[in-house]
């Protein structure tokens, strides 16, 4: 049977009618995945620009986020939400936005100064920090570090002046040094060239620092330094710790690896490993104000320090080695004079109620023990009963727990206008842990006030009025949180 001419026409066209939806389908599921994949980070007309897809796999949208350091934006709740409150507080403005994806746009400052810290902090808050409160040599949230070079020595130190020490570059007609110890003034200290580099000399006290190099007006960190870290402004800078600290450890000529664990780096094994110098093993150390206890570990042995007498008992029926920097602050327990053996314990100590014991006196009890500033929980322990101080301020007491609040060296007072009506009003943030019953303020005429310790730097926190978390209302400065509620923001130079 033949098929005649129209009918053949027929079934062509029908074919192709087909043939031009399928292809259409096809064409518009590539696109529709296409913009779900969209992810997008340049430079357009001076602008920063971004563009991103509203359903990116929670990986992608993660990774993408920490390549770019974008975290103070809170993309991820802007997307669940709708909140661009941290968008708009970091001085992105908000494009194109529908169901699908999303556009952010911020004016690009001058590339001279891309890599100057000091004018990148300037540029990229809507509200910038103090420069110098951005960098804090000293803070609480670090309790020590160590520098880690390659190709050269670590800077030498000689009465707290540091020799800051560029390799190579002797082609270079002038280098600086810049950095958080200078404010990172770019025309503040020149280096000298010598045979094999350049050199600069800096009277630092002990603390952490952040450096660069500026060659022939070029800023650098220092490709000799394996630390170094992103100041959150989309600034990577070089960090250097001046030591206060050697730990020594003689003898074991003959071990292959000896490493220091201590309770300021979480007692982890394999992190801090000792160099051989002659006789001995060294590691130059930071360590912040405090009593802090250590051993050594020498192929694999758990050890005290021989040399050093001062020891404090841990949970495994042996001791540890021990050493302060600071002076001692004397907790007292008044009375119990029947008691058998009584203890302190806090959050300076992880709560441990077996290591220091408290020394019976005429009227009562007392520990010296060295702690630097800062706000801190402790309780006594008698014959094995947790009592807070009965004569200190009452911290948290719920749930049969009793502890005391001490503050060290207070240098900020908190104010809390109004709420006359309220019954109780406790503050929480970054420097207590964010426990929401250990600072409580006291009503002072029309205004609540706490006393705190501040070390410099960046602070998060909020008011607890009578079990609701609040911002402050008196500060306008605030960021995004994971709950989408905001925590108000302090800078403490």
């Amino acid at each position: 049977m033949e098929m005649n001419s129209k009918a053949l026409h027929n079934m062509i066209g029908g074919f192709g009618k087909h043939l031009l939806l399928l292809l259409t389908l096809l064409v518009g599921a590539v696109y529709l995945q296409a913009q779900d994949s969209i992810k997008v980070y340049t430079v357009r007309d001076g602008k920063m620009y971004i563009r991103l897809s509203k359903k990116l796999p929670a990986a992608e949208l993660d990774q993408f986020i920490e390549q770019y350091e974008l975290q103070s934006l809170g993309i991820k709740s802007f997307i669940k939400t709708g909140s661009k409150d941290s968008i708009l507080l970091a001085g992105w403005e908000l494009g194109f936005n529908n169901a699908s994806s999303f556009t952010l746009t911020k004016p690009l400052f001058s590339f001279d100064d891309i890599n100057d810290p000091g004018a990148r902090i300037v540029f990229m808050s809507k509200d910038p920090p103090p420069v110098d409160a951005a960098f804090p040599s000293v803070s609480n949230s670090v309790q020590y570090g160590y520098n880690r070079f390659r190709n050269k020595n670590p800077f030498s130190i000689q009465d707290s002046v540091v020799t800051f020490f560029l390799r190579n570059n002797l082609k270079a007609n002038t280098v600086m040094l810049a950095g958080s110890f200078n404010n990172w003034n770019p025309e503040a200290l020149p280096m000298t060239m010598t045979d094999s580099g350049w050199i600069a000399r800096v009277k630092l006290s002990p603390g952490k620092y952040w450096y660069k190099f500026i060659i022939d007006g070029n800023w650098t960190i220092d490709t000799d330094n394996r630390l170094n870290e992103n100041d959150g402004y989309g600034n990577t800078n070089s960090v250097y710790y001046c030591t206060n600290i050697t730990f020594r450890l003689s003898g074991f000529s003959r071990a292959r690896k000896v490493f220091l664990a201590g309770s300021f780096n979480n007692w982890k094994n394999g992190q801090l490993a000792m160099e051989k110098e002659g006789e001995a093993w060294i590691l130059p150390l930071y360590l912040a104000e405090g009593t802090h206890t250590y051993r050594f570990i020498v192929n694999g042995q758990w050890m005290a320090d021989p040399d050093n007498p001062e020891i404090l008992p841990n949970e495994y029926n042996d001791y540890n080695s021990v050493i302060t920097i600071g002076k001692p602050y004397v907790f007292t327990l008044e009375g119990f004079l029947d008691a058998k053996k009584v203890t302190v314990s806090g959050s300076f100590n992880n709560w441990r109620d077996d290591e220091l014991f408290m020394r019976k006196m005429a009227t009562g009890w007392v520990y010296p023990y060295v702690l630097g500033p800062g706000n801190y929980e402790y309780k006594f322990n008698v014959d094995g009963k947790g009592i807070a101080d009965p004569l200190g301020i009452p911290a948290n007491r719920s749930a049969g727990q009793e502890s005391s609040t001490l503050v060290l060296e207070p240098n900020y007072t908190f104010h809390l206008k109004g709420f006359q009506d309220k019954h109780e009003i406790f503050l929480a943030g970054d420097f207590n842990d964010w426990k929401p019953y250990t600072l409580k303020l006291t009503r002072r005429g029309d205004e609540w006030v706490c006393d705190v310790h501040l070390s410099p730097g960046k602070h998060l926190y909020k008011f607890i009025v009578d079990g609701e978390w609040i911002r402050d209302p008196d500060n306008k400065l605030w960021e995004q949180n994971e709950y989408n509620t905001g925590n108000s923001v302090l800078w403490v130079k």
